[in-house]
């Protein structure tokens, strides 16, 4: 072959491997477009992923936040009014020391030991006082449905209308949460 031919086939095959390589880069740059098109998808998908989580976990947090809040003021109500079952249950028996210590007694030894009872009553009295009970304060008061239960109405002179006349049973609070409302008659 001759020089020239050799170098028309040179440049031939210069032009085609320039021609592949164009459309190599053509092809490359496709791929690479296609890839950042790509990529521009998933970091919007992974930043509304991110978003939501973020959101979820905001929400968890407030829920745990008022969970913990719940449980400790239903903790500390526990504690303040933990003695309400028993003060329900010994109601009875101080209207029943109130009951026999009203009794009239006339000899010595039953004088004796009334006095004993009413020492006992009022230990008994201080010991409530002592865990929150206290005596809801009725007569001569105005009627209270919050505080108060009326189980009659009287007309009676010198009281004014809507007041306590007389208390018939005593009414309890424990703490500042009414245990037994005052049985009362109202004047009307």
């Amino acid at each position: 072959m001759d020089k020239k031919t050799m170098n028309q086939e040179q440049q031939e095959e210069v032009t085609n491997d320039e021609q592949v390589e164009g459309s190599n880069e053509s092809v490359n740059e496709e791929q690479e477009q296609h890839s950042d098109e790509q990529l521009q998808k998933q970091i919007k998908q992974l930043e509304t992923e991110k978003e939501e989580l973020k959101n979820k976990f905001l929400r968890t947090q407030a829920d745990f936040d008022n969970f913990r809040r719940r449980t400790q003021k239903e903790r500390e109500n526990d504690l303040k009014y933990k003695s309400q079952e028993l003060v329900t249950e010994i109601l009875p028996v101080l209207d029943n020391f109130e009951r026999a210590l009203q009794t009239e007694v006339n000899d010595e030894g039953s004088q004796s030991f009334v006095e004993g009872m009413k020492m006992v009553y009022n230990q008994l009295h201080q010991a409530l006082g002592k865990a929150g009970v206290e005596e809801i304060q009725a007569e001569k008061e105005e009627f209270d449905p919050n505080l108060h239960q009326a189980v009659m109405q009287v007309q009676e002179e010198g009281y004014e209308s809507n007041q306590v006349v007389e208390v018939l049973q005593k009414g309890y609070k424990l703490k500042d949460r009414v245990i037994r409302p005052a049985m009362v008659k109202v004047n009307e």
